[in-house]
């Protein structure tokens, strides 16, 4: 006998993830699946039985839930798993372990250097694998699916460090073994962050070979340059992929700085000629000119060699500061530079008033210059400060954002409006992309149609990491759901008030469960994670 749903959607405008036109239906929900779509609209009038919620969506419309194809909450989601600023704005499932920094393996020179994090977030457990890391998740009952790739950044520091050099064979069989046991325990794929230590020191050859232990499922990469070595970026990133035979991703695509915005045709050519040839490529992005990450990647990537401790010893040294000095300014010389520099996150009290201000002001402030209370707040933070980087073109972002191939990535972690993770003025992002994209740039600026636009949020992204039963609209397939007023979706989080909720999403469902109603968080946590297991993300129940 066929189950009744528990809840069921009425007259909503339906764009089911597969990119076909829009179309009015019922979608019934039972435990944690979809067990209905109706386009006859004939259960309208039997709709009434008390054992049944009834949303009315008449003149909303209805989605998958949001996939966010670039998070970084391997910590965040630990210490509060209420993930506020993800829900609010309809994302269901992320997609972590990012820019070569995941939350396992963790192990030696990797775990020490993200004690720092962890002891800021109040975590107290440790873990070495991933299979430990989710078992800690799963307790948390969080409140959005889970899924994530191996940083390759933590396999390389738990076996080698952050040493320049090129590794030794008995330590490059060591990281294999250990990417092989970090995708058997559930991880989705490698990622690369290029301008981070340990990945800066890579070669290709080494990223090649691991991409070969995981041909089957993706790599994806933070290039080694976004800004004046773009291009040759691009060129390693579909090399790796052609010779491993692998899946190849661009994260959070961009032409940073101003003399590199006309790079766009060129850069988008080589991906479109290589896809032609048979490589299969995407990339993300976030829909922002501003980016943000660490404030220790404006230095020389010579001073990250060693680790935090020793990077901080360096900026200790007179000498050492003069040298950096010196080759900071002879590619920034001018002033402007300093007011694209705004700092977001800071770990100490006594600067939290650094907190929303350029690093011209803060000179300014300071009667110093910008270079030396740059290296400045890195020793005194311990390196644990966050920036916030004006470097992109409105006309670009438009572009990059109109390409089919092209996903949304917050590239944020999870954070809530109160709490431990309500830390300083982050970017935006972590509360308005997806509100965002659809509101401002594909009902405002028409990059896409709706129902395209959602297919990069949802299908193509479920379909590119491999995530089962997800990402569309189908009896069958899991309860996540989003529905929104199109002529109202809108984000409201700024630069300066990052924690503001979006508005015009009225229902968020994961895996069945109403994590917002009629506009308001409910705080009920319907959340997975989500292991590879054949080719496709699972889940256990918990």
């Amino acid at each position: 006998m066929k189950k009744s749903p528990e809840i069921l959607i009425q007259g909503g405008m339906v764009c089911d993830g597969t990119g076909s036109e829009p179309f009015e239906a019922d979608i019934g929900i039972s435990g944690e699946r979809i067990i209905l779509i109706d386009r006859s609209g004939r259960r309208k009038k039997k709709a009434s039985g008390a054992s049944v919620r009834v949303v009315e969506a008449r003149d909303m419309t209805v989605t998958p839930g949001f996939i966010d194809t670039h998070a970084h909450s391997e910590f965040t989601l630990l210490a509060d798993p209420r993930a506020e600023g993800k829900i609010c704005q309809g994302i269901t499932t992320e997609i972590n372990g990012n820019c070569g920094l995941s939350a396992a393996p963790m192990s030696g020179e990797a775990l020490k250097q993200r004690e720092e994090d962890l002891r800021g977030y109040d975590i107290r457990e440790r873990w070495g694998t991933f299979g430990e890391y989710f078992g800690l998740l799963e307790k948390r009952n969080i409140s959005m699916n889970y899924a994530t790739l191996v940083g390759h950044g933590n396999i390389r520091a738990c076996v080698a460090g952050y040493s320049k050099r090129s590794l030794e064979r008995a330590e490059k069989q060591r990281i294999r073994a250990l990417l092989r046991k970090s995708l058997d325990e559930g991880a989705i794929g490698l990622s690369t962050g290029l301008i981070y230590p340990p990945g800066v020191y890579s070669e290709t050859e080494e990223l090649v070979d691991l991409a070969k232990c995981c041909k089957a499922l993706i790599y994806t990469s933070h290039m080694r340059s976004e800004s004046d070595r773009l291009l040759e970026s691009i060129e390693e990133l579909i090399g790796i992929a052609r010779e491993a035979g692998i899946r190849g991703h661009v994260s959070h695509i961009k032409t940073s700085g101003q003399k590199n915005w006309h790079k766009i045709d060129s850069a988008l050519s080589m991906i479109e000629n290589a896809q032609q040839e048979g490589i299969r490529l995407t990339c993300d992005r976030y829909p922002y000119t501003a980016a943000s990450t660490d404030l220790d990647t404006v230095l020389p990537s010579w001073v990250y060699e060693g680790g935090a401790d020793k990077e901080i010893r360096q900026l200790k040294k007179a000498e050492v500061r003069s040298r950096i000095r010196s080759e900071i300014l002879k590619e920034h010389g001018g002033t402007g530079y300093w007011e694209t520099i705004c700092i977001a996150t800071v770990a100490q009290e006594r600067n939290r008033w650094m907190e929303g201000k350029t690093l011209a002001y803060i000179a300014e402030r300071k009667k110093a210059h910008p270079v030396d209370v740059l290296m400045h707040l890195l020793i005194e933070e311990k390196l644990r400060v966050s920036a916030i980087f004006l470097s992109m073109n409105e006309q670009n972002l438009r572009r990059f954002l109109s390409l089919p191939y092209c996903m949304i990535g917050t590239d944020s972690s999870a954070r809530s409006a109160g709490g431990v993770t309500r830390i300083g003025k982050p970017h935006p992002r972590g509360f308005g992309s997806f509100p965002r994209f659809i509101g401002e740039y594909v009902r405002e600026h028409s990059v896409a149609t709706l129902s395209g636009a959602v297919q990069r949020i949802t299908a193509l992204p479920a379909n590119t990491f491999g995530i089962f039963q997800r990402g569309v609209l189908r009896e069958g397939a899991f309860a996540d759901i989003v529905i929104f007023d199109y002529k109202q979706i809108k984000d409201r989080a700024t630069f300066d008030k990052p924690y503001l909720k979006p508005e015009g999403i009225h229902y968020v469902f994961v895996n069945g469960v109403p994590a917002v109603w009629e506009g308001r968080l409910t705080g009920r946590r319907g959340g997975r994670v989500l292991r590879h297991g054949g080719h496709k993300a699972t889940e256990r129940k918990h």
